[in-house]
């Protein structure tokens, strides 16, 4: 069906068969003049037809209230969940296909997220695409979160017409950002399976929501019995805890940084530790590009994409990859940072990421007064905690200039537990003067600390090839018993964060047996598309027992510092330009 208007013209529900003879759809969005585009694709399993405001409706409200940028100049009637607006880009000359993906909305299937299977579909839509009558044949990729991550695994494929794309807060490692932190299960996946692909799986047909624009059913036209629906989907959750190993079903779901020399723009934020932010950092320092460049913002994970500052930028890069416009895109420095302050954003450019005029600094751990210290222990000193409680935190002494922390954070422990494992939740955090933490609006959940990281002690083994003192790598294919009572090294990545502290703020270090909880006023958040409150690590928590039972992860957990146990937080302080020489 296509539908004509004076803004552009609609395609719905356009067949695109795969090799296999599955087929999905696509509704396409082009100029109302005849002619050649270049192409903006998403693939995804959220529901082509399910309106942004329907779906989404506490993102939505949240966002344009406080943004009233992302609902200008736009009818918003084709707002969907984590793809771009149409109007905001058929007005500049592109056509937008946006799919949906195997299994979901109105294509057929078998949904197997992030599968080999999914991501040859993805493959396949570029390339029909980029030969349609009203391609170019040039095509980028864009969207948001899982319309972000299949973008990393399909660009490891080389699709010949695949010329740009801009993951924006995109996971790349389906272990190490996805499904487990540390080794640690995250329960996210599972909830998110349920709660938002679900609700749109191909085949529940009356069962579903309704497209407000084509009075189509979302979810197919068809509607099968819960037992079909069930036979037609893979059992997400189950088959994550079947595999607490990174093996060849993680691997198959993660990204060849090796194979990934499409031009891109990674956008990620500093709030979105637990899935995104690691993998849009890891794709700058390790994909094989040549042109690539590195944007980190805050707020909402879903917010900068859709203002007049995202949209402008993805603007300028498809614009010169896309279109060849010679804009100046390719002159400017790869890294775009929006330094965080306590009320505040300031953006700067950067030549590289990690910043190479970065001060590494360690600070000590204390356990008798407490303390972050400049120097290391003469010696040993011990300090426990019980798993079950708040852990024990090591404060600094308050900052006597102005000073920034921006890049990767890691913390080296030396541990010992009562029993034979032990999961090591460790928390940078920001204090007030007057001793009050000061939290930050995450990319789901508005009371994050500074950085979190986290470690199961028995996946402590290290791959020397890919680990640095700031970002430990670990292979977590062996699991390594700990012997109750002895103690261990451990090297907990926490992942990047942005500050400028200011004068008489402390930083701390929080270590802790199970997940940060923010304990201030405000209590907890609630949106209704995640499975629980939001109390300072959005949906991204570790508490299912299966993963975590008490007989191995109870009790008492020692820290050791000092002597030959220099146990130790490292920042990356980063000077001012000036104070560097440059």
């Amino acid at each position: 069906m296509i539908e004509p208007s004076s803004v552009m013209t609609i395609e719905w529900d356009v067949p695109i068969e795969m090799d296999d003879g599955i087929v999905l759809r696509a509704d396409v969005y082009r100029p109302c003049d005849e002619g050649q585009y270049p192409v903006i694709l998403s693939c995804g399993p959220y529901g082509k037809g399910l309106a942004f405001q329907e779906g989404y409706p506490d993102q939505w409200q949240l966002m344009v209230a406080k943004h009233p940028d992302v609902a200008a100049g736009s009818s918003n009637r084709y707002q969907n969940w984590e793809a771009c607006d149409p109007e905001k880009w058929v007005a500049d000359a592109y056509v937008c296909v946006r799919v949906d993906s195997r299994g979901t909305g109105r294509s057929a299937g078998y949904i197997d997220h992030f599968s080999s299977r999914e991501t040859c579909d993805l493959y396949e839509c570029i390339e029909w695409a980029a030969t349609q009558p009203w391609s170019t044949g040039k095509v980028g990729l864009s969207g948001i979160s899982y319309l972000a991550m299949n973008q990393w695994q399909v660009a490891a494929l080389r699709p010949p017409h695949l010329v740009a794309m801009i993951p924006w807060e995109g996971a790349a490692d389906w272990y190490r950002d996805s499904t487990h932190h540390g080794g640690l299960l995250s329960t996210f996946m599972d909830n998110w399976y349920g709660i938002q692909v679900l609700a749109v799986q191909h085949g529940l047909g009356t069962r579903g929501p309704v497209n407000a624009n084509t009075g189509e059913l979302v979810a197919g036209p068809e509607t099968l019995s819960d037992e079909e629906l069930a036979a037609n989907r893979c059992r997400l959750g189950d088959e994550i805890l079947a595999h607490p190993l990174d093996d060849d079903y993680h691997r198959e779901r993660s990204t060849d940084w090796s194979r990934v020399i499409v031009p891109f723009l990674s956008a990620g934020n500093w709030g979105g530790h637990g899935l995104h932010l690691r993998g849009n950092t890891e794709a700058f320092v390790r994909a094989a590009s040549s042109a690539k460049w590195l944007e980190l913002h805050g707020l909402e994970h879903w917010t900068h994409y859709y203002t007049d500052y995202g949209v402008g930028l993805q603007k300028l890069f498809f614009e010169h990859y896309l279109k060849g416009v010679d804009n100046g895109w390719q002159d400017r420095p790869p890294v775009i940072l929006n330094v965080r302050g306590v009320d505040a954003l300031v953006q700067r450019s950067e030549a590289e990421w990690p910043l190479a005029r970065t001060l590494w600094t360690r600070l000590y751990l204390d356990p008798e007064r407490l303390q972050l210290i400049g120097q290391p222990l003469p010696a040993e000193a011990v300090v426990s905690y019980d798993v079950l409680d708040d852990g024990v935190t090591f404060m600094s002494s308050a900052f006597e200039q102005e000073t920034e922390i921006t890049g990767p954070v890691a913390a080296r422990l030396f541990v010992s537990s009562d029993t034979v494992d032990a999961d090591v939740f460790a928390v940078l955090r920001l204090y007030d003067p007057d001793g009050e933490e000061i939290v930050f609006a995450g990319a789901v959940d508005p009371h994050m600390p500074l950085a979190q990281g986290w470690l199961r002690a028995s996946h402590r083994k290290l791959d020397p090839a890919l680990s640095t003192e700031y970002r430990p790598y670990h292979t977590h294919d062996e699991p390594q018993a700990l012997e109750p009572g002895e103690v261990y090294q451990l090297d907990v990545e926490l992942w990047p964060t942005s500050i400028v502290v200011p004068v008489g703020y402390r930083i701390a270090l929080t270590v802790r047996g199970m997940d940060y909880e923010y304990e201030g006023d405000e209590g907890a958040a609630h949106l209704t598309t995640f499975h629980n409150e939001l109390r300072g690590c959005g949906p991204f928590i570790h508490d299912d027992l299966r993963d975590r039972p008490s007989h191995m992860f109870g009790g008492i957990n020692r820290l050791h510092c000092g002597g030959p146990c220099d146990a130790y937080l490292l920042l990356p302080v980063v000077p001012n330009p000036e104070e560097n020489g440059d």
